[in-house]
C-alpha cells in the first residue's frame, strides 16, 4: 500500500471514530427513560392531601408521594388503580388496583403481587408524610403496562395498612385495607428525552480534533508524494 492510500485509509478511520462518538453520545439509551407524570391527592370532600410524582427510569417508575396533612395518622394501604375516574367522592369509580396481567393481590401472595401494588404509606403524627417506592411492573406509556392508557390510572390510599396477602375480601377489599380515603388522577407530563445536553460538546469537540488531524495527515501525504 503506498503512503498515499495509506493517508487515505487513516484520515477514513479517524473521521468514522469521530462520527461514531458523535452518534453514540447523541442518542438516548431510552426514549421513555425521565417522562414523568403527577397526581394531586384529595379526600372525597375536596381538601388537599398531598402530591405524588412518577419518573420512568431504566430499573422501573420510581414513585414519589409527600403527604401534607387531612389524613389520620397511622398505617395505610396505597395503591395504583385502573382508572382516573375520580368522579365518586368514595372513588370507587376509579375501580380496581391495575393489574393487566391478572394476578393475585400481595407481595406475601404466591401468585402476586398485582402491578399497581405498592408498599404501605406511614403517615406521622402531624399528619405528614414522605414515601418513595421504584414499581418495577409498570411503565408509564408503552406496552400492557402503562398506567397512562386510554382511561387513565389513579393513586388511592387506603383507611387501614394492606396486609400483603389478602387477594380480596367482601367488606375491606384486596389486601383488606378498607376505605379509600384519599385519591387523585395520574397526568402525564410533558418532558424533553435526555439527548446528552452540554455533554455532547466534548465529543463534538473531540471529533473535530480528530478530523482536523486526519486531514492534516492527508495532506502532509500529498504533499510527501508531490
Amino acid at each position: 500500500m503506498n503512503s498515499l492510500t495509506n493517508g487515505r485509509t487513516k484520515s477514513a478511520a479517524l473521521f468514522g471514530a469521530a462520527l461514531a462518538g458523535v452518534l453514540v453520545i447523541g442518542t438516548p439509551a431510552n426514549a421513555q427513560d425521565g417522562q414523568t407524570a403527577t397526581a394531586e391527592l384529595r379526600t372525597g370532600e375536596g381538601e388537599p392531601v398531598g402530591t405524588a410524582q412518577f419518573v420512568e427510569t431504566p430499573g422501573g417508575v420510581e414513585i414519589t408521594v409527600n403527604v401534607t396533612g387531612n389524613v389520620a395518622p397511622g398505617e395505610r394501604g396505597m395503591h395504583i388503580h385502573e382508572s382516573g375516574d375520580l368522579s365518586d367522592p368514595a372513588f370507587e369509580s376509579a375501580g380496581d388496583h391495575f393489574n393487566p396481567t391478572d394476578a393475585e393481590h400481595g407481595f406475601d401472595n404466591s401468585n402476586g403481587p398485582h402491578a399497581g401494588d405498592l408498599d404501605n404509606i406511614i403517615v406521622a403524627e402531624d399528619g405528614t408524610a414522605s414515601y418513595s417506592y421504584l414499581n418495577d411492573r409498570i411503565t408509564l406509556s408503552g406496552g400492557e403496562n402503562a398506567i397512562l392508557d386510554s382511561d387513565g390510572s389513579s393513586l388511592i390510599i387506603h383507611d387501614m395498612p394492606d396486609d400483603y396477602t389478602t387477594d380480596d375480601d367482601p367488606e375491606t377489599g384486596p389486601g383488606m385495607s378498607g376505605d379509600r380515603v384519599a385519591a387523585g388522577e395520574i397526568e402525564g407530563s410533558e418532558s424533553l428525552p435526555d439527548t446528552g445536553g452540554p455533554a455532547l460538546l466534548v465529543p463534538a469537540g473531540a471529533a473535530l480534533a480528530a478530523l482536523g488531524a486526519g486531514a492534516l495527515l492527508f495532506v502532509r501525504r500529498l504533499r510527501a508524494r508531490a
